[in-house]
C-alpha cells in the first residue's frame, strides 16, 4: 500500500512534462499583464486538484486497470469506453509521444545549433532530418520498454528525480546571478509586461488556459493507484492537495523567473516567418543568464524532463490497447504478451508507429499550402501563419484530454445515484460533492466552447470531433453487438 509521500511523488512526477518550459511563451502572447499570467497557472493546477478529488472516489469505487476506459464504461456503457479508447489511441497518446519526442529533438538541434554555431541561429537540420530523429527517438524508447517494465520504471524513476531538481535551479538563477552581482540582473520592471496589448483579455485567457493544460495534462495518473493508497479519505486528498501545491509553486514560480530576466516584447517576438519563436522559453531565460553555456544547460534540463514525460508515455499508453483486446474492443494480438519478457510488446509497437506515421503526416501538412493549422497571425508574405508541429500536437491532446476527462469526472454523479454510498464501497468519497465535480465539469465545458472560438485552435477541434464521430461510426458496424463482460 502506499503512503501519501509516495503518492504525491508519483502525481508530480508524471506531470511535469515539456509544459514548464515552453508553454510560457504562448501564456505571454495570450495575456497582456503579470496577474493573468499567475492566474492561468493557478487555475490549471485548481482544475487539475478539482478533478483529482472527484476521480480518485470513482478509481476506488472501480480499482481495476484501464483509468477511464472502465469508469467511461461503467457509467455510459459500452460504447462510451470504446470511444474512450479510440480518441486515446488515436489522439491523445500517439500525439502526446509525437509532441514530447518533437520537442525533445528541438532541444537536441539547439545544443548542436550551439555546438557548432555558437551564437548564431541557423538551421543545422534541416526540418525532414529533424522528423527523422524524433521517430528515432520513439523508437528507441519503445525497444526500452518492450525489454521490461522494471527497466522503463527505472529510467522513469531516476529522470524524475533530474526534471524536479532542474525546475528548483531555474527558478533560484536569478536570485542567485543577482546575489553574485553579475549582469544583466534581473529586473522588476519587467514584470509590468510591457509590449502588444491583447485585444481580448477574456478569449487570450481561454487561449492560455490551453496551453497550460498541457502542462497539467497527466494528473489523471491517481486513478491507476488510488486503491491502492493506505487510509484513502485521509491520504488520497492530502496527496492531491501537496502535489498541485507543487506543480503549481514549480510553475509559477519558473514562469516568474522568466518574466523577471526577459522582457514580454522579447518573449513574443516574432521571427521572420512571423511565428512565435520555437526556441523553448527556458533555453533563452539560461541564455540571458550564463550566456552560450546557458543554451547547453537549458537544453539539457528540457532533454531530460521530456524525455522522462516521454518514456512514461510509452510505459502506460500501451496497456489501454491491451486492455480492450480483452475486452474483445481491440484486435486479440493486442492483448498477447511477450513470451521472454512478458510486456504488452505488440501493442506498444503498434502504439509508437502509429505516432510516427503522425509525426510524418503532420509535417508534410505543415509543410504544404493547405489552410490547415493556420494561426490568426499573419506572416510577411501575407499569408497565414501556421503553428509549429508541437502547437498542433499539444492542442490534438488537450481537446481530447478535456472531452474525455470531463466526461470520466462526471460519471461520479451517475455512481453516486446508482450505488448507494457505504463506508465499504467508497472508503473515500469526493470532498465538496457536489460542488467539486460540478464546477470542474462547467470549467472544462467553457475551455471546449474556447477550442471552437479561436482561430488557433478551431482546426484542431474539428479533426478530433472527426476522430471521435469516426470511432462512433466503427463501434455501430464491427463492435455493437458483441458484448463482452470487463475482467
Amino acid at each position: 500500500m502506499l503512503g501519501p509521500w509516495i503518492a504525491t511523488a508519483i502525481i508530480v512526477g508524471t506531470v511535469i512534462g515539456s509544459g514548464v518550459f515552453v508553454k510560457g511563451r504562448t501564456v505571454a502572447n495570450s495575456v497582456d499583464q503579470l496577474w493573468l499570467v499567475v492566474a492561468v497557472w493557478v487555475l490549471g493546477g485548481v482544475l487539475a486538484l478539482l478533478g483529482s478529488l472527484a476521480l480518485a472516489e470513482i478509481a476506488v469505487l472501480f480499482p481495476r486497470a484501464g483509468g477511464n476506459y472502465v469508469f467511461l464504461r461503467e457509467g455510459y456503457g459500452r460504447c462510451a469506453g470504446f470511444l474512450w479508447g479510440w480518441v486515446e489511441f488515436w489522439i491523445i497518446r500517439a500525439a502526446s509521444g509525437a509532441a514530447l519526442a518533437t520537442m525533445f529533438t528541438e532541444s537536441f538541434h539547439d545544443v548542436l545549433r550551439q555546438s557548432l554555431y555558437p551564437g548564431q541561429k541557423v538551421e543545422v537540420l534541416s526540418f525532414w532530418a529533424r522528423q527523422f530523429m524524433t521517430v528515432c527517438v520513439l523508437v528507441g524508447l519503445t525497444a526500452v520498454n518492450i525489454r521490461g517494465t522494471f527497466l522503463g520504471g527505472a529510467v522513469q524513476f531516476a529522470i524524475t528525480v533530474l526534471k524536479v531538481a532542474s525546475l528548483l535551479f531555474l527558478i533560484a538563477l536569478p536570485f542567485v546571478i543577482y546575489a553574485m552581482g553579475r549582469e544583466p540582473k534581473p529586473s522588476v520592471a519587467n514584470l509590468a509586461m510591457n509590449g502588444p496589448k491583447v485585444a481580448n483579455n477574456l478569449a487570450g485567457f481561454g487561449a492560455a488556459l490551453i496551453g497550460v493544460l498541457w502542462a497539467y495534462n497527466g494528473w489523471m495518473n491517481i486513478a491507476p493507484v488510488a486503491g491502492e493508497v493506505k487510509n484513502p479519505q485521509r491520504n488520497l486528498p492530502l496527496a492531491l492537495l501537496v502535489a498541485v501545491f507543487i506543480l503549481i509553486a514549480v510553475y509559477s514560480g519558473a514562469n516568474l523567473a522568466y518574466h523577471l530576466v526577459i522582457p514580454r516584447e522579447v518573449i513574443i517576438a516574432k521571427g521572420a516567418d512571423g511565428k512565435l519563436s520555437s526556441t523553448p522559453l527556458a533555453t533563452e531565460f539560461c541564455e540571458a543568464l550564463l550566456g552560450p553555456v546557458g543554451i547547453v544547460i537549458a537544453s539539457a534540463i528540457v532533454m531530460t524532463s521530456v524525455l522522462g514525460a516521454l518514456n512514461g508515455n510509452v510505459l502506460v499508453g500501451p496497456r489501454l490497447l491491451y486492455a480492450m483486446a480483452h475486452d474483445k474492443l481491440a484486435p486479440a494480438k493486442l492483448a498477447e504478451l511477450h513470451p521472454r519478457y512478458q510486456t504488452p510488446a505488440l501493442a506498444t509497437i503498434v502504439m509508437t508507429a502509429w505516432a510516427c506515421l503522425l509525426i510524418v503526416v503532420l509535417g508534410a501538412l505543415l509543410q504544404s499550402d493547405l489552410p490547415l493549422f493556420d494561426t490568426k497571425d499573419i506572416g510577411p508574405d501575407g499569408k497565414p501563419v501556421k503553428d509549429s508541429p508541437f502547437e498542433v500536437l499539444t492542442k490534438f491532446v488537450i481537446f481530447g484530454s478535456v472531452t474525455f476527462e470531463t466526461l470520466a469526472v462526471a460519471t461520479i454523479f451517475v455512481f453516486r445515484k446508482r450505488i448507494p454510498v457505504t463506508a465499504e464501497n467508497r472508503p473515500y468519497r469526493c470532498w465538496g460533492y457536489p460542488v467539486v465535480p460540478a464546477l470542474y465539469c462547467a470549467i472544462m465545458a467553457a475551455v471546449l466552447v474556447t477550442f471552437f472560438v479561436n482561430p488557433g485552435s478551431r482546426s484542431e477541434a474539428l479533426v478530433g470531433l472527426g476522430f471521435i464521430a469516426t470511432g462512433a461510426l466503427v463501434y455501430a458496424l464491427f463492435f455493437r453487438k458483441r458484448e463482452q463482460p470487463l475482467r
